[in-house]
């Protein structure tokens, strides 16, 4: 079977469970209707399909190359950029001053979605440009916004992000990149970036890298961080391209993945004169400009989990239709049984297809939360802007921990046939892997809900949240519906699971114990996703039964398959994750370096 874009399922987690359709009824987007909605997607799914997933198995094989310095995109990925640029892709989100068709994040998360579907080492370019246009919007002066933001919209330029070093990687504070200051204004930066994606390639006529870098009289630590816009190639006053820049590609990674994307390690300053660079918002601020960029991209970095998932559903349900071997348990007539039918199989394909339409709900429901928290004012502003942060860790972890669950289970329905690259399940496992550690690793996403994101507005934006699953929870209990009977105590043990493992955390917090509660941080993450995955499956199931008033579809019957699956199967994990949580710690806490030396 080819690959399409599941537009129809992507509309209904966009619009039902995550909520755009309400935002819409509100009037939050007046420029925005559902039928422009349905357009939208229905035109991204097919450029996916069409354009950019014919180019993936390419990518894979023939990689980026560095020659003279110069990094070569794989064949027809030039060509799919184009098209790419000229359907208006690159401004879907951008500011309308500047080009932009300035359409919701929601939106946004779906086609990136499809994208990756299509082919993640395609998609996470235009990701960091995004990233690069949301943060110079925010924190740049007028001046460089008006330089930079058009062609960074219409997608003529890329963006980057530079933060990591060789000695410091995930520990931004122990960067030794250093900028000076220079009589003009400008700032000349000095230093080496590693795993700089889509550090240099030959898609747009320039690349405006966002850098990181520390000045000479900067404290020490976080506090001493400034950002700098350093292009690849000078930009003169009427907007033309000027020299090149003091900015060199020195190498690039040869990865397990993700092949057609370039990771670059970026020398600045090597020609001894220093890149020139302008500082982003204020000096010695730099590390809170980037988190605008990194917030967003983490969610983005989510959505590559859901669509490499999505992806290798797709190739494994096919598989297992046409897959013949054995006689599947009340089997009739002669020959052997597609391997659908075997009990096993149809466990590893619900668990693929729980997994993944969970983690979509989760991703798409953090992005209408910033569009609520970007479309609001006041205390509604501040209340979702909450909502989203809590969010952002969950959608980033448990969705590319879902990717690379999903795309090992689609190995392992292949059988022999997933482990050699010839069905092409081997790429989405060797692709996915980078996702959980990329934009901040998840076992950082895991502390960040931990440490910081329980806490905020002691404790009242989780509580808001959970009241909110509980309410689903409820209506799903409530409803006359026999075939969800069951489902809503299920979900609210789970949301007690939820809700005690967290009060011990807090409680851990207080009494100072906070190697135990960063021991809990990893499986309290996955008990909150497993959670918020379940009610939302659950929540869709209820509306797409009611929405047939008794005349049950195949998309409602098969909702309804899912949510069951996922609360009696996927869900029971939240008890065995509480107690993990409640007593695991100590034994980690204890676990001294010397006991785990060889």
């Amino acid at each position: 079977m080819a690959y399409r874009a599941p537009v129809d399922e992507i509309a209904f987690t966009l619009k039902s469970v995550a909520g755009l359709d309400r935002a819409i009824e509100e009037g939050l987007f007046p420029d925005l209707s559902d039928d422009l909605v349905d357009a939208i997607l229905a035109e991204a799914g097919r450029f996916a399909a069409g354009e950019i997933e014919p180019l993936n198995v390419v990518g894979d094989r023939h990689g980026t190359p560095l020659k003279d310095g110069a990094v070569t995109m794989p064949p027809g990925w030039k060509e799919a950029y184009d098209g790419w640029v000229a359907g208006g892709w690159s401004a879907l989100t951008g500011p309308s001053e500047h080009g932009g068709q300035n359409l919701p994040m929601a939106l946004y998360a779906a086609v990136v979605e499809m994208w990756n579907q299509a082919s993640p080492a395609f998609a996470i370019g235009p990701i960091l440009t995004a990233g690069a246009i949301e943060a110079i919007e925010a924190h740049a002066s007028d001046a460089l916004k008006a330089r930079y933001l058009e062609p960074l919209v219409s997608g003529r330029w890329a963006g980057t992000m530079n933060l990591t070093e060789p000695q410091a990687g995930s520990d931004v504070g122990a960067l030794r990149s250093r900028a000076e200051r220079a009589e003009d204004g400008s700032y000349r930066v000095f230093g080496e970036k590693i795993y700089i994606t889509y550090g240099d390639h030959d898609l747009t006529e320039n690349i405006v890298h966002l850098v990181l870098a520390r000045l000479p009289d900067a404290p020490a630590g976080t506090r001493g961080i400034s950002l700098f816009l350093v292009p690849k190639y000078l930009v003169n006053d009427d907007g033309s391209l000027g020299a090149r820049n003091d900015v060199a590609v020195r190498a690039i990674e040869h990865k397990l993945g993700i092949h057609g994307s370039p990771t670059c390690t970026m020398g600045y300053g090597d020609g001894g004169d220093g890149a020139v660079g302008w500082l982003v918002g204020e000096e010695n601020r730099g590390l809170a400009c980037m988190f605008t960029m990194m917030n967003n991209a983490r969610l983005a970095v989510g959505l590559q989990g859901v669509g490499i998932a999505e992806r290798a559903l797709q190739k494994a349900s096919a598989y297992a239709a046409e897959r013949t071997q054995g006689r599947a348990p009340g089997a009739e007539g002669a020959g052997m049984s597609p391997i659908v039918e075997h009990p096993d199989v149809k466990r590893m394909l619900l668990t693929m297809r729980g997994l993944t339409q969970a983690a979509r709900a989760i991703a798409y429901s953090c992005a209408v939360a910033i569009d609520r928290a970007d479309g609001m004012e006041g205390e509604a502003a501040r209340f979702w802007q909450g909502r989203a942060d809590l969010l952002t860790p969950i959608a980033k972890a448990f969705s590319t921990d879902v990717g690379v669950e999903v795309a090992s289970l689609g190995v392992q329905v292949h059988g022999g046939m997933g482990y050699v690259e010839e069905t092409g399940a081997a790429q989405y496992l060797r692709d996915a892997r980078i996702f959980p550690i990329y934009e901040g690793t998840n076992g950082i996403q895991a502390i960040d809900l931990a440490m910081r994101k329980l806490p905020l507005a002691d404790g009242a934006v989780f509580s808001a949240w959970v009241q909110d699953l509980r309410d689903d929870a409820e209506r799903v209990r409530g409803s006359n519906e026999a075939s969800l009977d069951g489902l809503g105590d299920r979900l609210l043990a789970a949301i007690a699971d939820l809700e005690a493992a967290a009060t011990w955390l807090a409680a851990a917090r207080a009494d100072g114990r906070v190697p135990e509660a960063l021991a809990g941080a990893t499986p309290f993450l996955r008990l909150a996703g497993l959670t918020a995955g379940g009610v939302a499956l659950a929540k869709g199931a209820l509306i797409s039964v009611e929405a047939g008033a008794g005349e049950a579809s195949l998309d409602a019957n098969r909702r309804v398959l899912v949510a069951r699956f996922f609360a009696t199967t996927l869900l029971t994990a939240t008890a065995a994750l509480r107690r993990e949580i409640e007593e695991g710690g100590d034994a980690i806490a204890s676990a001294s370096a010397e006991l785990l030396a060889f």
